[in-house]
């Protein structure tokens, strides 16, 4: 098949293009800036110009239309928050793809309608609060707390506030009062789990959960070990079977002590190489959903399975000490799978037969021995060009109504 991914930027795209290479596909990616993290893998066989997504989503998709047509593309793989285009245009859609209903995704896009569809679900969230006015505030007793803006991605639209100062500077810095509501969400003690599922009209076809073991770049996981969570299964195929779900589906999950706890919902797949190398395979999974292959539910994978992002603990260390000498010692632990690295295989660029992953490794390393703080240039060229804005997703909401 010739499949075209909706974006080259971002970690997902890069993992997707590995995978979907590795199987005997074409790969070929749509991209708004000219250096993507996708670019650099001999997996992709062509980069294609595309309208900044975040700034003009129907711009994008009649460009995302255009481009498949001329190509002969068999299937447009939403990587990133373009699946909300796709959904809320799939009645007129030109090209093939997978994604849910829109009706469905717009349950789980937003962070308040989120909240609402996870309680219907049963799903256990973190005590939470909807506020709109700086008044409401007064409602918060216990802290420490997250406030949230109800789109936003990456953590850019997120906030933790210690006490009843921090969260009113930090509800006027993300616009309470003008006319957006927020969400504030008690902090819950336990370490930080990705949980990935695809689901095929309703019917959970696969799915994995991993532990962030060390943080890299923007919150992200520079080292990631599989786990296997008692019950996983059962909740997300209540969930999916609610949404009538098809397509990826991705969660932040704390391990609390009274079990998972769901605090950010995705729809789409992200990073699913750890998945993979735990023996799940969810791009096969999306592929198989897109084409109407009939599967059954695939197994958990295997737990204790260690992956890392080279990438993101250069970047990482460069953020969190500022320091020469710790970005020097992350880069030589992660590249030589020594200390916390230690039997793991790297997920995001690794070079066996691709000498082309090195690149952007070995940029991020050079442009953070120059200057530690060079990360964020990184950090938001990766975000910027898939991140669906709040403007954009109101553009999109008003075209589907």
């Amino acid at each position: 098949m010739r499949v075209l991914l909706s974006e080259g930027s971002g970690l997902t795209s890069r993992q997707v293009a590995g995978r979907l290479g590795a199987l005997g596909h074409e790969v070929e990616i749509l991209s708004s800036t000219r250096i993507c993290l996708s670019r650099f893998t001999r997996h992709v066989r062509a980069v294609h110009d595309v309208p900044r997504f975040g700034r003009d989503p129907f711009g994008w998709l009649a460009a995302a239309e255009r481009i498949a047509a001329e190509r002969k593309v068999d299937l447009l793989f939403p990587t990133q928050e373009q699946v909300t285009v796709l959904s809320a245009r799939l009645p007129q859609l030109r090209v093939a793809t997978i994604v849910p209903p829109f009706k469905s995704l717009a349950r789980v896009q937003d962070k308040i309608s989120a909240f609402h569809t996870l309680e219907a679900a049963s799903v256990p969230q973190p005590p939470t609060t909807m506020v709109s006015r700086i008044e409401d505030l007064r409602d918060v007793a216990a802290y420490p707390v997250f406030l949230k803006r109800p789109v936003s991605t990456a953590s850019s639209g997120v906030r933790r506030a210690r006490n009843a100062a921090e969260l009113n500077a930090a509800a006027r810095e993300l616009g309470l009062g003008d006319g957006s509501a927020l969400i504030v969400q008690s902090e819950v003690a336990g370490p930080l789990a990705m949980v990935q599922a695809v689901a095929n009209r309703g019917r959970l076809v696969a799915h994995h959960a991993c532990l962030r073991v060390r943080e890299g770049v923007g919150g992200g996981a520079s080292l990631k070990q599989s786990i296997v969570l008692p019950g996983l299964a059962v909740m997300l195929s209540r969930l999916v079977a609610l949404l009538d779900w098809r397509g990826g589906l991705s969660m932040d999950v704390i391990i609390a002590d009274g079990g998972p706890v769901i605090i950010d919902v995705n729809p789409r797949l992200v990073e699913p190489a750890n998945a993979f190398a735990a023996g799940v395979d969810l791009v096969a999974a999306m592929i198989d959903a897109a084409i109407g292959a009939a599967t059954g539910e695939c197994p958990a994978g295997a737990a204790g399975v260690r992956t890392r992002q080279t990438l993101l603990a250069i970047l990482g260390a460069a953020e969190q000490t500022g320091a020469r000498i710790a970005v020097l010692r992350e880069a030589i632990d992660a590249i030589a799978a020594r200390g916390d690295y230690a039997g793991s295989t790297e997920e995001l660029t690794p070079v066996a037969g691709d000498p082309l992953a090195l690149v952007p490794v070995i940029a991020a390393l050079g442009a953070s021995l120059i200057r530690p703080s060079l990360w964020r240039k990184f950090h938001s060229g990766a975000v910027g060009p898939y991140a669906v804005t709040p403007e954009a997703w109101a553009e999109i909401l008003a075209a589907a109504a």
